[in-house]
């Protein structure tokens, strides 16, 4: 069983007075389902499960008035054992972009007295020109990924006191015994390569079988791929699917800013940059946009049209490679494209922490990975797969454009000169 730590917020939401009804937002298979069902049967009373998808039925309970009286009465019709005079009751509905009336329900829901309603969906960003009213103000949302990294420590078999005491190292800028150091850095290459789909890293902690995760991850591939292929309009199928297998491509380049000549010959925006934003809004890919300068607020700086694509989930595009890469990154192999994987994790990690994405660039000659706010002072991220963490560019964007810190990220022990802060990879989960 598969700890989350989405669950206690929750626990903090059933608590709240007055509640807002609560939509999950996520990618296919990243546990929201099973989450959700956990939380609701410990935690009400009375639970009723409505799934649009597996029973097209229940769109009835919202066709026509979306008063409160009608929907409890049509509720109560579809669900015979329902009473909305039970005390401590919950709602779920569950894969609510196949009935956008639902969506705009919402608001007569959230002011009920009767029951609380949470709901989840896995391509909402796509559906959302289908749904009459959206129900703004009236709805609290969460956003869950696949495991981040501190989860799949967890799922290891670390506990959260080994976690706890890791992290008093990074606060106090001690050097990681050598024992744990390795064993940190094996458990990291582990996640890049497994990633953090539920159903994988649950087979892997049983099985430890690298093929058979293999297998699961490219049967979400083929499932995503099929989403594709179902939800997308008619003329744009092609072009999603074109933009989602170029991603490997994409990140194999010296330069990995997205180029549409590298989906199609030619290729230009106009042609695929709808499709791009697709696969973001389905939350496939994270976005990571170039800064043109490098001053807070760092959204006031972005240029839109300046951007890298990273895979939301790095075990997914390990996958996407030939075979044989997985033991290449376990065995500390795959040259010079490893940094793109390495890239792609972090970015992985920065996106669950909840960080936006952005880098610099300036003149081709200049790139630094990431720049992001840490401890409110703007700060340089590079990303090293190695141990070998030298940085003209961090060097110099730190000298010419003034950035106070910068952070070195690599397989090295914590080190700190000059302002840069030197840590291993698996710190990452406490920046």
């Amino acid at each position: 069983m598969l700890e989350r730590k989405i669950y206690q917020e929750l626990i903090a939401w059933k608590k709240q007075n007055n509640k807002k009804c609560l939509m999950i937002k996520g990618a296919r298979q990243v546990g929201k389902t099973y989450i959700i069902e956990k939380f609701c049967k410990a935690n009400y009373s009375n639970y009723f499960y409505i799934n649009f998808i597996l029973n097209s039925e229940y769109n009835a309970i919202f066709d026509g008035n979306l008063d409160l009286e009608s929907i409890v009465k049509k509720l109560s019709l579809q669900i015979p054992e329902f009473d909305a005079s039970l005390k401590d009751t919950i709602i779920f509905l569950d894969e609510i972009q196949a009935c956008p009336e639902a969506i705009t329900a919402l608001k007569t829901l959230s002011k009920n007295p009767y029951f609380d309603v949470i709901t989840s969906g896995s391509l909402l960003g796509i559906n959302y020109k289908e749904v009459p009213s959206y129900p703004v103000g009236y709805v609290d949302y969460l956003q869950m990924y696949s495991l981040d990294f501190e989860e799949f420590c967890w799922a290891s078999g670390m506990t959260k006191e080994s976690i706890g005491y890791l992290k008093e190292y990074f606060e106090n800028k001690k050097i990681v015994p050598e024992v744990t150091h390795k064993k940190m850095l094996d458990l990291f290459k582990e996640y890049i390569v497994v990633g953090g789909m539920p159903e994988v890293v649950n087979d892997f902690i049983i099985n430890h079988d690298f093929n058979r995760v293999l297998k699961l991850q490219r049967n979400i591939i083929n499932d995503y791929k099929a989403d594709m292929i179902k939800y997308a309009s008619t003329t744009a199928k092609t072009k999603i699917i074109d933009c989602f297998l170029s991603i490997p491509t994409q990140l194999a380049q010296v330069n990995k800013k997205f180029k549409y000549s590298l989906v199609q010959k030619n290729g230009k925006s106009e042609k695929y940059r709808s499709s791009l934003i697709w696969l973001n809004d389905a939350n496939i890919t994270n976005f990571c946009y170039n800064l043109s300068n490098l001053e807070f607020p760092l959204e006031g700086n972005t240029r839109l049209d300046v951007f890298k694509v990273y895979m939301a989930d790095t075990g997914l595009l390990m996958a996407m490679l030939e075979d044989g890469s997985q033991k290449e990154i376990i065995n500390g192999n795959l040259g010079i494209y490893k940094g793109a994987i390495f890239e792609n994790i972090i970015a992985d990690c920065f996106t669950k922490l909840g960080k936006k994405l952005y880098y610099f660039e300036y003149n081709s000659t200049l790139e630094i990975d990431f720049i992001i706010r840490y401890q409110d002072t703007l700060t340089a991220v590079e990303v090293k797969s190695a141990d070998n963490t030298k940085s003209k560019s961090l060097t110099s964007v730190m000298t010419n454009w003034h950035v106070p810190q910068g952070i070195k990220l690599s397989t090295k022990n914590i080190g700190y000169k000059d302002n840069v802060y030197n840590y291993p990879l698996y710190m990452v989960m406490f920046l």
